[in-house]
């Protein structure tokens, strides 16, 4: 990971959390404690973070959610027909009359359309999946409350986590940032892994929507292993060697 992406993640994870220990970051961004001293340093130099004793806190206790180099509608336009066919082959996992959860992110409000038409209850944290679905006269909308991410039109942080913990659904859609070979499903945004590693806790079960770019993809924090997931909807076959597995661990692939 580059160190300005590190950095990034720091000043995120801290304000999201008020303050971070050096020994918690370590861990969180796989590199040595001595690096993350020199990062923390080199942040409260510039004035973005206050440095402690044993690791930093926030500057006026800010709970800002980091910012995406892209918006949520530049993300959603790239690998359209991809994201299209992941949707469709998604749909058909979706039983009428169930609870769905749709995830934060592109790849999974391209599921909207193909939703619009059914009997379900959707629980989401998504604004761009409120906004694709409240006029869907056969839709319930739940939408979870938090803090506002506005470039990725999202609601992250501890109200989020909280009120997931509330609900169960039958089946959820997440996204990510990659999935290594060795099947550790990782994203690049603090403020969000939270809310994903929550929709797996509370579903039945749950299916990974990423395009062939995911494999390995990007992202330095685990979300979960790719085994806590029913299944892997993707645009193309894998190939050899894209997931390579714990010896009697299986994992379904869907394809459009």
């Amino acid at each position: 990971m580059l160190s300005e992406d590190r950095l990034r993640g720091i000043v995120a994870e801290v304000r999201r959390r008020g303050s971070a220990s050096v020994s918690r970051l370590s861990v969180d961004f796989a590199v040595s404690e001595a690096t993350i001293r020199r990062d923390l340093d080199q942040l409260a130099e510039s004035g973005t973070l206050r440095r402690v004793r044993g690791g930093a806190t926030a500057i006026r206790g800010s709970v800002r959610p980091e910012a995406d180099p892209r918006p949520f509608a530049d993300v959603a336009t790239a690998a359209s027909s991809a994201k299209a066919g992941i949707a469709a082959r998604a749909a058909t996992l979706v039983e009428d009359g169930s609870v769905v959860a749709l995830d934060i992110g592109t790849s999974v409000a391209a599921l909207c359309p193909q939703l619009r038409d059914r009997e379900l209850t959707v629980v989401t944290a998504s604004l761009a999946v409120v906004q694709a679905l409240a006029d869907a006269p056969g839709i319930d909308l739940v939408v979870l409350g938090g803090l506002l991410r506005p470039s990725y039109q999202s609601m992250v942080g501890t109200l989020t986590e909280s009120a997931l913990r509330q609900v169960r659904v039958d089946v959820a859609f997440l996204g990510a940032a990659g999935v290594r070979p060795d099947g550790c499903v990782l994203d690049s945004t603090p403020s969000e892994v939270p809310v994903k590693r929550g929709l797996l806790d509370i579903a039945g079960r749950s299916y990974l929507l990423v395009d062939h770019e995911k494999f390995p993809g990007t992202g330095f924090l685990e979300i979960a292993p790719a085994t806590r997931f029913a299944g892997i909807v993707t645009d193309r076959p894998l190939p050899p060697g894209a997931i390579d597995l714990p010896e009697g661990e299986e994992l379904e692939v869907l394809l459009p």
